[in-house]
């Protein structure tokens, strides 16, 4: 060890780092099965540990790629120890690593908030939530079209257990729609697979990116065919109109945690779109160049069109989220079909940012739910450790004048925990509608000044601004103001004139969530020129993917040990007692 530096042995160990956020929650899962369920309590533990280890994880990981990334490399793991396209390769650059970090930080905060009473409420709650976790960390970090379709079906497999948990009717109902959904899209990203790999032999990332622009120009349609087939399932999990009916009746209806945590699943689907379509039809593409590009454009225009008028039209807080993620989702599609690294910058920023917002309106929804519908404090899932809070005070009787009332109301102080709600609702407003001085402003404006800039310093080709920009330009204006609308709309109804009901009365592990989310909201606003950087040179690396496809190819397995390194050496000095 004395003849390596720390930095020397941090170098070598970092690159074996980047299987841990899909080993650590794998194994994490496989202990807590071994364990029964009456170990609940136990069990939260070390769900709670081994999550906020993956977060430091993937926080070495961020900080990992800012360092690789600036000298146009990226972590490249072979667990096989076989070369691309060949062997498994998993990939760490900048939009993996940032997305495992969102992903951590959400799941953190998503187990915080069922340890109030979520988690008891079924079984296996903590091995499915720890399933969930390695399926979305094999997403992002898989090089390959084979391995991106098995986390694709452990993540979607863990999340059938999470959406049922806590049974009940409706989410039944809700879940088998979800479960027969996601079949089909299953289906189809097996047939989008496998019609590319007759195409072009092989189903690795960065060699697809290779194959493509020497395809014949005989088989360019049956190619288009399968990104499209392939396509289509990645937009199902993106929630793309049409094909998002059944997300809300599913997200409402799941455990507030879980829908939390759902809240990534959509971007799941986005982060695929952009890394596929950046790979395989960037401007380098040949005659596939930006293949694709008007669909997502349109689809992504109607999304949020059909996000926005949800939320106009919803009355529960559950399914306002719903909506806003629809609405988000829409947004982030309609961006990434113009092809321009600003505006992909811009995306990338405003990504995070609704995602936390959104996350944070499902558990907002439950506290609010609770306190309008039995207008006392918050109960729990256990009756024995809430028994103190459970003596709702009764509204005022019929007749009571309303004069009075308004007496009493004069100067009277606004309870802690209903203050708490409702700063933390408007925080949600703010961000999703997009409006000042929060995260959410941040991001649709930088993408407002990509679209309106669309030849500005450093940006790379594709759809200019014309009536597909305009378009976007005015939904993401109205939609801002339609959901600006809707939010508000509830929050009076709920905060401004409900002055009668009795104050709630939150505990720790339901408010901190909550305002952890909420302040990942003020650090990415106040960290905005940083973050923006980091945004941008993603977003510069995405449509220059020769740097991707030069690294997954150029990654050569680890040699052999020669027989002299594991041969022992006798007290004569020979190997093996051999001369």
């Amino acid at each position: 060890m004395s003849g390596f530096s720390l930095n020397e042995l941090t170098a070598a160990l970092m690159p074996h780092l980047i299987l841990a956020p899909i080993m650590l929650p794998m194994l994490t899962a496989a202990i807590m099965l071994l364990l029964g369920e009456e170990r609940q309590r136990l069990k939260l533990v070390i769900n709670l540990v081994s999550t906020f280890i993956g977060l430091i994880i993937a926080i070495q990981l961020l900080r990992w790629s800012k360092m690789t990334g600036g000298s146009a490399t990226m972590g490249v793991y072979l667990p096989g120890n076989w070369p691309a396209p060949f062997g498994i390769v998993l990939v760490l650059d900048r939009l993996s690593a940032m997305m495992l970090v969102l992903t951590s930080f959400v799941a953190l905060c998503s187990i915080i908030f069922a340890a109030s009473r979520w988690h008891r409420a079924g079984v296996h709650y903590h091995p499915l939530f720890q399933l969930q976790l390695m399926g979305l960390a094999g997403a992002f970090l898989t090089a390959d079209l084979f391995n991106l379709f098995v986390f694709f079906e452990i993540m979607l497999a863990a999340s059938y257990g999470l959406l049922l948990h806590g049974s009940g009717r409706t989410r039944v109902q809700a879940g088998l729609h979800y479960i027969a959904v996601n079949l089909a899209a299953s289906s189809l990203f097996l047939i989008g697979a496998s019609m590319l790999y007759g195409i072009t032999g092989t189903l690795n990332m960065a060699d697809l990116a290779q194959s493509i622009p020497q395809v014949a120009a005989a088989d360019r349609g049956l190619l288009h065919a399968a990104a499209a087939i392939l396509a289509t399932a990645f937009l199902i999990k993106a929630a793309v109109w049409p094909l998002n009916f059944w997300l809300v009746p599913a997200y409402s209806a799941a455990a507030p945690p879980v829908g939390a945590l759902f809240a990534l699943m959509t971007k799941v689907g986005i982060y695929t779109i952009v890394r596929l379509w950046t790979l395989m039809f960037s401007s380098e593409a040949g005659a596939s160049a930006h293949f694709g590009s008007m669909w997502l454009i349109g689809g992504g225009v109607l999304t949020m069109a059909f996000g926005a008028i949800g939320m106009l039209g919803s009355q529960r807080f559950a399914n306002l989220a719903g909506f806003a993620a629809i609405l988000s989702s829409g947004t982030l599609l309609a961006a990434v079909g113009f092809g321009q690294n600003e505006l992909t910058a811009g995306l990338l920023y405003y990504l995070p940012s609704s995602t936390l917002a959104v996350s944070a309106l499902f558990m907002l929804a439950d506290l609010v739910e609770r306190w309008r519908n039995d207008g006392s404090s918050f109960t729990s899932y256990d009756q024995e450790e809430t028994a103190p809070f459970l003596t709702p005070e009764l509204v005022p009787q019929a007749g009571t004048n309303f004069d009075e009332d308004e007496e009493v109301l004069v100067g009277r102080v606004i309870p802690a925990a209903a203050a708490f709600l409702g700063v933390a609702f408007l925080m949600c407003t703010l961000v999703i509608a997009g409006l000042p001085p929060l995260s959410g402003f941040i991001g649709k404006f930088a993408m407002l000044t990509a679209l309106m800039n669309p030849l500005g310093l450093g940006s790379s080709a594709g759809i200019q601004l014309g009536a597909p920009g305009w378009t976007l330009v005015i939904l993401m204006i109205v939609t801002g103001l339609i959901a600006l609308i809707a939010l508000t709309r509830s929050g009076i109804r709920v905060f401004w004139a409900s002055h009668a009901r009795t104050a709630p009365q939150l505990r720790l592990v339901e408010a901190l969530p909550v305002a952890l989310l909420l302040f990942g909201c003020i650090v990415l606003t106040v960290q905005a020129d940083s973050v923006m950087r980091y945004t941008q040179a993603t977003a510069n690396m995405l449509h220059s993917p020769d740097t991707y496809v030069r690294a997954v190819m150029s990654a050569r397995p680890k040699p052999s040990p020669t027989a002299a390194e594991v041969a022992p050496q006798t007290n004569d000095g020979t190997i093996g007692g051999q001369q």
